[in-house]
């Protein structure tokens, strides 16, 4: 039975050169129009990176965190930050050749198969520390059949999902 993926930031994105699909929740924030802090951090922390795109997630009146999409070294990075700056979260785009060696042989051993799509590194962020979370994963199966997996960096995978097309 598959266990329901956690979406991380509420959305996953589709890798290898497709866009991030945005937040169901989020509304779409111009560039220009994004707190002078959180510009600012993400000048910062991706000088090179290109802002791509910005949503913000609100809870009653109150703007709880913006997700901005950035372009660095043609990787697509998912950063979440407060108003203030503060950047809490980052998924990253990464290869194959950058995943832990226990993360890729827990995959390769679970689905020896499987053609690989795209990688991603689940990034907290904590007092400037960053810690990965996980690895979100998307494969295709010999049944040609996606798949969502998010694996610990120790080789647990947490959960899968198959994705409806």
């Amino acid at each position: 039975m598959w266990q329901s993926a956690r979406v991380v930031g509420g959305a996953v994105l589709v890798l290898l050169g497709m866009t991030p699909v945005v937040r169901a929740d989020g509304e779409k924030v111009p560039l220009d129009q994004l707190p002078k802090a959180v510009t600012e951090a993400l000048k910062k922390r991706f000088p090179k990176a290109e802002l791509v795109e910005a949503t913000k997630e609100t809870e009653g009146a109150k703007t709880t965190e913006y997700d901005v999409t950035v372009k660095e070294n043609g990787k697509t990075i998912d950063v979440t930050l407060t108003p203030e700056g503060l950047i809490t979260q980052l998924v990253k785009e990464i290869a194959a050749k950058d995943l832990p060696k226990t993360v890729a042989a827990a995959l390769a051993k679970k689905f020896p198969k499987a053609t690989f799509k795209s990688y991603e590194q689940v990034v907290s962020v904590k007092d400037g520390k960053e810690t990965t979370d996980h690895y979100e994963v998307e494969l295709e199966t010999a049944g040609n059949k996606t798949i969502e997996i998010e694996i610990t960096p120790d080789g647990k995978i947490t959960s899968m999902e198959e994705k409806k097309e």
